[in-house]
């Protein structure tokens, strides 16, 4: 197999330290391969995706030393493709109308349930038809049907980072227990939601590596399921270690003092990144 892997940053602010130990990392991997390295911009939240973060973010990259095998990838470019694969969702039953706000959905999340983390969609659209769908509605994944549709097939991933390393099977109980009714559709704009756009130009643009971090594992299991669903194999899963400041917190966007661009402007070298994040 040919080692094909991506860095997919969301353009939503400029990158920092994480951002370049992800992007870094993945780059090594495939050039100490052989293979190839691809730039992909999530930028399906149009709201918050500015043309001016993809600018930095490329000079950043560049910066750092890191190049890329084809043009970058902009998923606001693909909406008909993924729109193709939420319609044969809901072509199988897979599918139905979500209208809850998050108001809504927080309110009925403050009463109790049972046997459901609060983390879970509460499903209280889930009696509702796609006949019901209006043109604001959300659509959500009908997670039991889904994986009654795997008709008794175990389904599982395979993961190679050293924190979660090993084959992974999806569990049909906890998936629906912990995950739930998630949203493939996105109520503002008719096109699916983001990891199920990641997931499928994962396939369109042949990564056979996904590397990223460890905080995005748990999406993993959501990912294999509907890229089987939607004839699709996975391809294989590498999450890395966090960076994190000095309480121990994940880096976020907005954590402005470590954006690259704020060391580059106080003479800190490419070197010195790698040292700073333990490459």
């Amino acid at each position: 197999m040919s080692f094909v892997t991506r860095f997919a940053p969301s353009p939503t602010g400029p990158l920092h330290l994480g951002h370049a130990y992800s992007a870094l990392l993945a780059h090594d991997m495939a050039r100490a391969a052989g293979g190839k390295f691809l730039l992909r911009f999530e930028d399906t939240d149009l709201e918050r995706s500015k043309p001016e973060y993809v600018d930095q973010i490329i000079d950043d990259l560049t910066w750092l030393g890191i190049t890329w095998d084809a043009p970058p990838l902009m998923q606001s470019d693909h909406f008909d493709d993924y729109n193709q694969s939420v319609e044969a969702l809901i072509a199988q039953g897979l599918t139905y109308p979500c209208r809850c706000s998050r108001k809504d959905i927080n309110a009925a999340l403050a009463a109790p349930q049972e046997g459901a983390p609060h983390t879970v969609y509460p499903q209280t659209c889930k009696n509702r038809s796609m006949s019901e769908r209006g043109a604001t509605d959300a659509l959500r994944l009908h997670m039991d049907r889904a994986m009654n549709a795997l008709g008794g097939q175990k389904l599982s991933f395979t993961e190679l980072g050293d924190l979660k390393k090993g084959v992974h099977v999806i569990d049909r109980d906890d998936i629906i227990q912990s995950v739930g009714d998630i949203v493939i559709g996105r109520k503002d704009i008719h096109t699916a939601a983001y990891f199920l756009a990641s997931a499928l130009d994962d396939i369109n643009q042949g990564i056979s590596h996904v590397v990223r971090g460890i905080d995005l594992f748990e999406f993993t299991q959501v990912q294999v399921l509907l890229l089987h669903l939607l004839g699709h194999k996975p391809p294989l899963y590498y999450h890395h270690k966090l960076i994190r400041d000095e309480n121990g917190k994940r880096l976020a966007k907005r954590d402005d003092a470590r954006a690259i661009s704020l060391y580059r402007s106080e003479g800190i070298s490419p070197n010195d990144i790698r040292s700073m994040t333990g490459l």
